[in-house]
């Protein structure tokens, strides 16, 4: 059974850092590209960063570019989203996934979604 564990969300003032990690189980962690998307309410889901399998491509929204950094580290089957200069318009649910093949940036193209975590950006 696939699981992804999604944990570091909080609340935070504009401004401020977060690390959001995405705990993987039951799949070859180190064969699948991973993914963050967000969520914000009345919004429909968008893409915000993706790694492939290696770490050796990296993909961002162009609203998190340079302020936000996904890694991984496939010994720990473990993927971090560090968000740095954080703005209220970063607040959303965050998810991550996981693909075996297909397009980064598309919803649709992922396996496995874990549970999200909230994250808060007060003004």
């Amino acid at each position: 059974q696939v699981q992804l564990v999604e944990s570091g969300g909080g609340l935070v003032q504009a401004g401020g850092s977060l690390r959001l990690s995405c705990a993987a189980s039951g799949l070859t962690f180190s064969t699948y590209a991973m993914g963050w998307f967000r969520q914000a309410p009345g919004k429909e889901r968008e893409f915000v960063a993706a790694i492939s399998w290696s770490g050796g491509n990296t993909y961002y929204a162009d609203s998190v570019k340079g302020r936000f950094t996904i890694s991984r580290d496939n010994a720990k089957n473990t993927v971090y989203l560090q968000m740095n200069s954080l703005k209220p318009e970063d607040t959303a649910v965050y998810y991550c996934a996981a693909a075996l093949v297909g397009k980064p940036r598309v919803a649709d193209e992922y396996d496995y979604w874990g549970q999200g975590t909230q994250v808060t950006v007060s003004s």
